[in-house]
């Protein structure tokens, strides 16, 4: 049994992970960083199956990490775009407020968002905001011109690119399947392979909560957290009813709800997407029937936290799945904000399963966290706005790795006392 060494391993080569380990090495060139990923390519999941929204950072609390890290990580995401030769358009966005009652709520986004430094956000009136989106049925809106849309899957291809330019090593088809202490560091093993890491940073994804309890030094400690997959499908707009549609529209969301509601993209391919709705998966790995996991399944009604947050959020669960099934339901859902969509100009487009990290008490993590062992460092939530932070995120972690790993050459540089 073959046994290799490196400084660091990161674990997942989603956007997350790539942008990671490209943070580490642009900051300590000297590293020997080996990435691996269980599927036989990059991005093979969230990070490939998502809207391509670039946000500007309207929605999360002013202070947060996700307030700060889209900020950052957006300019940095759009200058790596740049570098890369990779298409992305500013478009902004709209969100449209198409009830009374949901403008408070709009009120409540604008003085958000401007907290989060967006200087540009307007309120519009119904007029205004037909200017923008003549299609659009709403009383008023906010107009968040930062927005825009990019294809992420290239932007992982092109970390991957930068990666290997650095000396990183990407190994593919190589699923953790377990992880010891050894000496300074860890052991993992995939399949009877082995690789020593004297720092382990673990960016697993729908698999975060796996890989912290395989991390943990003491197997006993009771579950704080837990993934629980929510599967996404999208619609896709048919070429005839695209012209409704100009760059994007979103709803006013609850903010008692982890996700934004059903809104219209216009993608970096020109493709006008709706979508996604938000259904617990029964599996980690794919969609549909053939995604199910026994393994997943018990994994989500074991935890304590799960029980909780269905009973909170059954109602709103049942009416995303009424939508689900019966197409005519969602249209009208959407007729809300385009009156001129009739449910002939929709097909079934694909769908993704994302995240949600969810606490013991049943409470929906919010913002991204981050949590740190011995030699260990795990991002174990990283929802939506994600992606668009790929790049801040990564700078975060590398800190806490290179940190790991100054604590480890203290003792060895101290030597022997006496």
């Amino acid at each position: 049994m073959g046994v290799d060494d490196c400084d660091v391993a990161v674990v997942g080569a989603g956007l997350v992970g790539l942008a990671s380990a490209l943070q580490l090495l642009r900051r300590e060139p000297s590293l020997d960083v080996v990435v691996v990923e269980a599927e036989t390519q990059v991005a093979t999941h969230q990070s490939g199956h998502n809207s391509g929204v670039v946000h500007a950072g309207v929605y999360y609390q002013p202070g947060s990490l996700k307030a700060r890290l889209c900020r950052e990580g957006r300019q940095e995401l759009i200058a790596f775009a740049q570098d890369h030769a990779i298409p992305f358009r500013q478009d902004g966005k709209l969100i449209v407020a198409s009830r009374p009652s949901e403008h408070g709520r709009l009120d409540d986004l604008h003085d958000r968002a401007r907290a989060n430094g967006l200087r540009d956000v307007r309120l519009l009136s119904g007029p205004e905001l037909r200017e923008i989106e003549p299609h659009v049925a709403g009383e008023r809106a906010l107009h968040v011109p930062e927005s825009g849309v990019i294809d992420f899957g290239q932007v992982a291809l092109a970390c991957r690119r930068e990666l290997e330019g650095l000396g990183a090593e990407l190994r593919v088809g190589w699923p953790v399947t377990s992880a010891q202490r050894a000496g300074g560091g860890w052991s993992l093993e995939s399949d009877g392979r082995l690789l020593r890491a004297r720092t382990v940073l673990c960016c697993g994804g729908l698999f975060a909560d796996r890989l912290l309890r395989m991390t943990d030094t003491d197997p006993a400690r009771p579950r704080r957290h837990a993934i629980v997959p929510f599967r996404g499908n999208y619609y896709k707009m048919l070429d005839r009813a695209s012209h409704l549609v100009n760059a994007m529209i979103y709803p006013v969301p609850d903010p008692r709800l982890p996700f934004l509601g059903v809104h219209f993209t216009r993608g970096i391919d020109g493709t006008v997407h709706v979508g996604p709705n938000a259904l617990v998966a029964l599996g980690r790995n794919g969609t549909g029937a053939r995604g199910a996991s026994w393994t997943d399944i018990r994994d989500t009604i074991t935890f304590p936290g799960s029980a909780r947050l269905a009973r909170t959020y059954a109602r709103v669960g049942a009416a995303e799945l009424w939508r689900d099934i019966v197409k005519p339901a969602a249209v009208r859902e959407m007729r809300r904000y385009l009156p001129e969509l009739r449910a002939g100009d929709l097909r079934r487009g694909g769908s993704g399963v994302r995240a949600q990290c969810v606490a013991s008490d049943g409470a929906l993590v919010d913002d991204f966290l981050v949590e740190e062992g011995p030699q260990v460092v795990n991002v174990l939530n990283a929802p939506s706005p994600a992606a668009t932070a790929s790049l801040a995120i990564g700078r975060l972690v590398a800190e806490r790795v290179l940190q790991s790993l100054r604590d480890v050459r203290a003792p060895e540089e101290a030597g022997p006392a006496g």
